[in-house]
């Protein structure tokens, strides 16, 4: 939301003071709070957005906001809090947590209702000057984009109060008027000084009612602090807010037209709580009502709207029977077919109370029957679902023709996107609708006139023609053509086209792409066959329009890439019609390939895989409630969803390894193969070369490429030195590769690591014969930061404890089903947690302080076990060898592995104890993960203090310079010059020197990496770092999507080593043991940079090009800037580089 200000404001736009108004990204929402509060004492109105644990980190300042009656408004996207699991989806738990901090709360449930009350929420505040919470649905309403009627400024300019305004500014805190506000007050006067503002909350349900009415006569919509839709003689009603408001009215016309008498209460103004409006707008009839909660708060004798409702109705004569559920946390889909059922629980003789909607609890059995879904959105509603590949273009083709359709038609539009927990290159379904009469379907497309399949693996990994219409049409892009695609079209997809006599037509948008010259990107060849399919729009119009939409989007990227999108419009029309054969509809389905996977893949993570996770049940979860996940899951995914995939020519390799040390998803590997294990192999000598090295003698070496789980990035191409010039990988097509992919299910399933037979820490040739225990992430393809995370892993993996800072890292590593950290043949690997996105750093030190105390004790254990008559020799010469060496990881484990069978056979107390704390008896190496956002802003504060402590632990920032998790909003990470949300005109401030900062300690190992820029360099860092007894940093560089290369993310690691070269970023160490030997402890890596290529470097992304094309005034000003911060930073390290250890300073 904030973003949009700060679009508009750089673009001189005024607010209804004529001002352009300022924005100011803080460092944490706790701090945006601070911002806010003090700028509202300093007499200007000011305003923030947030939602879910940053609305939680603002509760102080609220009480002091609410307390000292300051007019504001926090617009909130209501989200979900992190309890068992994080969430970013929406539902009202974060609002819910504040309702009693003194703030006013306003509600609204539509995109329409958010433009129409948004303006009332500001009005009330400052006549009132009680502060609001304005809030809406996340993701549901947030995200849904709408055709709506818009209020402008001229409208809303007349209503506002001049003299309360006057009166607030009068108030602010100013030297010539001194005062003192936020004052201690003791016992004796606080509670009747705190009573004194009740006449203001008092008057806020007439002033919001008042706002209301006059927002009505403007829009011609009706708006009251309790709107009643329904019967008027309604018996049965429903109250609620937010988004489900809209669902219920559409079960509602459906019930009424139907002779059934129910009805619905919305609530907008939800705080203050006016009983008296409330008690209004219930129909006189109601016997029975249902309140629905959008919330759990566990303990409580029921939800807070729930408990509302039951306190206004308490005493009164003839209450209706009252009940409350719960329904969509998380963004659960709630639709009218639920609500019909939520009508049906009140019609039975004894309604269910505490009751959960659209879901099955079969454990506690709360929850209300499962109802068929039912189209009810309006009969001229067209419906739309578009399945695509994250990144892959088509969320952005749909959203620009959601805008073509409304902006040159009367029809009403419609657009919602979900997304699963990948980054890009995860499942994305567009839901879109069309229609003649206003859209109020707040829930997912369930019924679609039109489906279209983007990827052709999506055909047998979810069920894309669930609830497509009799009659409707199918698309599909895809490589086979004619009888070839009907042969490999699934039993179960054929017989639904002939069941519901589905038109169905298929395109090689594949292959035109790459005809035209756009790669994978096959999204306007695909929007340009829907237009073209479903005649929602004349075709030349839709033709237009989409040319103007590509200027649009693609403008700053050149004519070029202009003119290929204009022809991948010419030809979306290349598409076929395949014909239906009846006979389809009397198909049996496929048969299943058995597997011997663990029951928990198969029962809990491939349903949630297949999209399927709505249908699990309570059940389900039984033996997890506090979140627990296994590890290892992301291995079952195999979904085969790049276009191109790496093929390896053996002929070529040197076995350099370097193809498998960059890959972000862990899925070209180094395999060395002994006598047997070739010789049981599915592939001969001749696919394999014979392995370098004194300890591979007469064993044989593979570059193993898992096709199915690579994405495409194309890095391990481009890094690949290859033989005289001519690489040993190729990018292919994926169809081409698929016979390759036993080679890896051998290697993977059959062949033992070779990792013992090498030093894995001496070079990164060698780190790459150690098994990955982080491996098919949800990252993006060709993601910079995950390279660094997997090296880890495999020097460090089998005893790594990892605490995980929310935000990109903690998506790819930890999102429900996928756990890409795995475990090693011995059944050892990382554990992984995520705490929140400010606490990361406390987090991590809490688990080494508390491995710390549970090793202390069980270093007093094993000191008894030396006199203990019980405990053999073997167990006393174990114990010894574990105290004298308890911090070396080789030798605990190996001590843990002798000594624990040793310890159950004897059975004494001592050994007991030990037995008890046994995950303890290795060695552990405490890594804290991290993104700039987290390190250099938010969890700035814990993280110094934790590198303050001196503890042995290890902090990897992976530093893409913006928040890469929530869209690419500026850090203090941020260099100067470049374009980021909350520097739409490119950040004015040189970036924050993090490293230096913490090397200011003396005691802290720290430095700056960059992988694709000196691999050697990375790989020493991270050793040194982990070797060091004391607090480490490394800071690493890692090319984002957010960038925007020109060159793509398939050159993310050349990016890096561009970086380098031009001085943009700069590789050095700070290592204090050096000091202990007299010598300097900082050491510059980076060569002297090549200072002419540092303009170049910038122009090859999008965020610094941007600026030249949006700013061209100050694009030269800010990119010579940028080079001269660069250039002091550097001159800076050299100065320290150079620097005499050892040597007293002269006088």
């Amino acid at each position: 939301m904030a973003e949009y200000v700060d679009e508009w404001a750089a673009a001189g736009r005024k607010n209804i003071f004529g001002e352009t108004v300022h924005v100011q990204e803080m460092q944490s929402e706790g701090g945006a709070a601070g911002a806010v509060h003090g700028s509202l004492q300093a007499g200007a109105l000011t305003t923030t957005y947030t939602a879910s644990q940053g609305l939680l980190l603002m509760i102080p300042n609220m009480y002091k906001i609410a307390g000292e009656l300051l007019p504001t408004v926090f617009h909130v996207s209501a989200r979900t809090i992190a309890s068992h699991a994080l969430s970013i989806f929406g539902d009202h738990q974060d609002v819910m947590s504040v309702r009693q901090t003194g703030f006013a709360m306003l509600a609204e449930g539509s995109v329409q209702e958010v433009m129409d009350l948004a303006g009332v929420a500001h009005l009330s505040t400052i006549k009132s000057s009680v502060p609001f919470v304005n809030f809406f649905d996340g993701f549901r309403t947030s995200h849904e984009i709408q055709k709506i009627e818009q209020l402008d400024i001229e409208d809303l300019e007349p209503l506002l109060d001049r003299k309360a305004l006057a009166e607030f500014r009068s108030r602010a805190l100013t030297p010539d008027a001194p005062v003192a506000r936020g004052m201690a007050e003791n016992g004796d006067v606080f509670f009747q000084h705190r009573e004194a503002c009740n006449r203001h909350y008092d008057a806020v349900p007439e002033i919001v009612e008042n706002y209301m009415a006059e927002i009505s006569k403007i829009t011609g919509r009706e708006y009251h602090l309790f709107n009643y839709y329904g019967a008027p003689d309604a018996d049965r009603v429903i109250i609620a807010m937010g988004s489900v408001t809209q669902a219920a009215q559409e079960a509602i016309d459906h019930m009424v037209k139907n002779g059934e008498k129910v009805g619905l209460v919305s609530v907008h103004l939800y705080r203050p709580f006016s009983a008296k409006h409330f008690l209004a707008a219930v129909p006189a009839t109601a016997k029975r009502i249902a309140v629905l909660d959008r919330t759990k708060e566990p303990g409580a004798n029921g939800e807070p709207l729930y408990l509302d409702v039951k306190e206004c109705f308490y005493g009164k004569e003839n209450a209706p029977v009252i009940v409350g559920g719960r329904y969509g946390l998380a963004s659960k889909d709630i639709t009218p077919a639920q609500i019909i059922g939520v009508y049906e629980n009140l019609a039975l003789p004894q309604p269910k109370d505490h009751f959960t909607v659209g879901i099955v609890d079969d454990v506690t059995f709360t929850s209300l029957p499962m109802k068929e879904e039912m189209a009810l959105g309006g009969e001229s509603i067209f419906e739309a679902k578009f399945y695509g590949l994250g990144a892959d273009g088509t969320v952005g083709a749909n959203k620009n023709s959601v805008k073509i359709i409304g902006d040159n038609t009367n029809k009403y539009c419609q657009a919602y996107f979900a997304y699963d927990s990948k980054k890009s290159g995860g499942f994305t379904c567009s839901h879109l609708r069309f229609g003649d009469e206003p859209i109020r379907s707040t829930y997912l497309v369930n019924t679609p006139n039109f489906v279209a399949c983007h990827v052709q693996a999506y055909l047998h990994m979810y069920d894309v023609t669930r609830g497509l219409r009799d009659g409707g049409t199918f698309l599909l892009n895809t490589i086979w053509e004619g009888d070839e695609l009907a042969k490999n079209l699934p039993n179960k997809v054929k017989r639904y086209f002939a069941e519901h006599n589905i038109t169905v037509y298929y395109i090689n948008a594949t292959k035109i792409a790459q005809e035209i010259g756009l790669g994978n990107r096959t999204n306007t060849i695909l929007q340009s066959a829907f237009f073209r399919i479903t005649g929602v729009i004349p075709v030349d119009l839709a033709v237009e329009q989409m040319k103007k939409f590509i200027v649009k989007s693609y403008g700053k990227k050149g004519q070029d890439v202009v003119d290929k999108n204009y022809a991948a419009v010419d030809r979306g029309g290349e598409y076929k019609q395949l014909p239906v054969d009846k006979a389809w509809a009397q198909l049996a389905d496929d048969v299943q390939t058995a597997n011997n996977d663990p029951e928990f893949i198969n029962r809990i993570v491939r349903p949630i895989n297949a999209q399927d996770g709505d249908l699990l049940k309570v059940s389900d979860f039984e033996a997890i409630p506090d979140g627990t996940w296994q590890q290892g899951t992301a291995a079952y995914e195999k979904r085969g969803v790049a276009a191109f995939v790496p093929e390896w020519l053996e002929e070529n390799c040197i076995q350099c390894n370097k193809c498998a040390y960059v890959c972000p998803h862990a899925s070209i590997r180094p395999f060395v193969l002994d006598g047997a294990e070739m010789a049981a192999a599915p592939f001969g000598e001749d696919n394999t070369i014979a392995a370098i090295g004194k300890t591979f003698t007469g064993m044989r070496f593979i570059q193993a490429v898992d096709v199915l789980d690579c994405l495409g990035c194309g890095n391990c191409v481009d890094v690949c030195p290859g033989k005289k010039g001519v690489k040993a990988l190729a990018m292919k097509p994926l169809e081409t590769q698929l016979d390759v992919q036993k080679e890896w299910d051998y290697c993977v399933a059959k062949v033992a690591s070779k990792q013992s037979l090498v030093d894995i820490k001496l070079n990164p040739k060698n780190s790459q014969f150690a098994t990955p225990l982080f491996e098919f992430s949800g990252a993006c393809s060709g993601c910079g930061e995950t390279p660094y995370v997997k090296l880890i892993s495999q020097l460090f993996g089998d005893h790594e404890m990892v605490a995980n800072a929310t935000g990109c890292s903690s998506i790819y590593s930890g999102s429900v089903p996928s756990t890409p950290y795995t475990k090693n043949a011995a059944g050892h690997g990382p554990a992984w947690a995520n705490s929140l996105f400010e606490d990361f750093a406390e987090f991590g030190l809490g688990m080494k302080i508390a491995t710390e105390q549970m090793r202390e004790r069980l270093a007093g254990l094993m000191t008894a076990a030396q006199s203990c008559d019980k405990c053999s020799d073997e167990i006393k010469a174990l114990a010894a060898q574990w105290l004298a060496d308890r911090d070396n990881a080789a030798v605990t484990r190996e001590v843990a592995d002798k000594l624990v069978p040793l310890c159950e056979a004897c059975g004494c107390d001592i050994c007991k104890g030990i037995i008890e704390l046994k995950g303890y008896i290795a060695a552990r190496s405490q890594w804290i993960i991290a993104g700039d956002g987290a390190a250099y802003d938010i969890g700035f504060g814990g993280l110094d203090h934790v590198l303050a402590s001196g503890k042995n632990i290890n902090v990897l920032v992976l530093d893409t310079e913006v928040y890469s998790n929530t869209g690419g909003q500026a850090s203090k990470a941020t260099p100067v010059g470049a374009i980021a949300k909350f520097a739409a005109a490119g950040k004015r401030v040189r970036k924050k020197d993090l490293g230096l900062i913490a090397s200011t300690y003396g005691y802290v190992y720290c430095a700056q990496i960059a992988m694709g820029a000196d691999q050697a360099q990375t790989l020493k860092a991270i050793r040194e770092a982990e070797a060091y007894d004391g607090p480490s940093i490394i800071i690493a560089y890692s090319p984002c999507i957010n960038h925007g290369l020109k060159a793509g993310m398939g050159h993310a690691q050349a990016e890096e080593a561009r970086a380098v070269e031009c001085g943009y970023w700069h590789l050095w160490r700070y290592n204090p043991a050096l000091e202990n030997e007299g010598k300097n402890p900082f050491t510059l890596d980076s060569k002297e940079p090549d200072w002419d290529k540092f303009e170049d470097f910038l122009k090859g992304e999008v965020r610094y090009a941007s600026v030249m094309k949006q700013y061209p005034q100050e694009a030269a000003e800010l990119f010579a800037a940028a080079k001269e911060n660069a250039r002091w930073r550097y001159n800076n390290y050299r100065r320290l580089a150079r620097q005499q250890w050892g040597v007293e300073p002269e006088d």
